[in-house]
């Protein structure tokens, strides 16, 4: 539970940063493109809250979230992109208030899993630690999105870590989305973290290596930024190809960044 409570609280506070960046815009900002092809700033907010209210239901009720995913299997590939714009047709400040509620809601929902449950999810089923660390990458990657589109630089957390560490968890699932199989053995990850430290996965002795700053593995693995305009290094063949394909949320390989497109 403490785990659990400290992601909680992390969450929140990406969710408020978030807040932050959208909560005075103008009605017309809500419209402006954001680096994601077709995705306004009121897509990225209707996503996030579409996509915290169905994390709700997988929460309280796996029948329902059972029910909604086989009514969206004939529109497998259309159906995320259909509910964004669906939620981001609302008035701004509906659709600022709704996601504000659901995340409230979500963080009650979650707290409330009895332990060792696993929820069901588009993707491998979740405990609710687990889908509390999910929702925060995803919430700091489309807020991403937005702090892009505003011009906007946001501050460096170790909330950062929770990112890193589905990134490098998602490391086999990246090679699967591709038709590929992934290496066998262990990688070893050293990132330089926000505070000074350096947060580590995997054996110190793997021939196979990714190392720079936590921000730009997490801007990688959340496909935020192209892997040439990043301070990262891959020591072995196999780690430099992972980063090439690294893939932190669920659903078919993203299309990514251009090189360049942030310069």
């Amino acid at each position: 539970m403490a785990e659990l409570e400290t992601l909680l609280g992390d969450l929140t506070a990406e969710s408020a940063e978030l807040d932050r960046l959208v909560r005075d815009l103008p009605p017309a900002d809500w419209a402006r493109p954001t680096p994601a092809p077709g995705w306004t700033i009121a897509h990225q907010i209707g996503h996030l809250t579409w996509t915290d209210e169905i994390a709700i239901l997988a929460a309280t009720d796996a029948a329902r979230f059972a029910e909604l995913v086989r009514a969206a299997q004939p529109r497998a590939g259309t159906f995320v992109d259909e509910a964004a714009v669906e939620f981001a047709a609302a008035p701004a400040p509906e659709l600022l208030d709704r996601w504000r509620r659901g995340r409230g809601t979500l963080t009650d929902a979650l707290r409330a899993v009895p332990a060792g449950t696993k929820l069901p999810w588009l993707g491998p089923s979740m405990s609710a630690t687990s889908m509390a660390t999910a929702r925060l990458m995803e919430t700091w990657a489309h807020g991403q999105d937005v702090a892009d589109t505003l011009g906007a630089t946001r501050p460096v957390t170790p909330r950062l870590r929770h990112i890193a560490h589905i990134g490098v968890r998602t490391r086999d699932f990246a090679y699967a989305v591709q038709g590929r199989p992934a290496p066998a053995e262990d990688f070893r990850v050293e990132l330089a973290a926000p505070d000074g430290g350096v947060w580590t996965w995997g054996p110190e002795t793997a021939a196979q290596r990714v190392s720079g700053p936590a921000l730009d593995f997490c801007l990688l693995v959340t496909q935020r930024r192209h892997r040439g305009d990043l301070a990262l290094r891959a020591d072995g063949s196999d780690a430099a190809d992972w980063l090439t394909i690294a893939q932190a949320f669920a659903g078919p390989p993203g299309t990514g960044r251009a090189v360049g497109q942030f310069a």
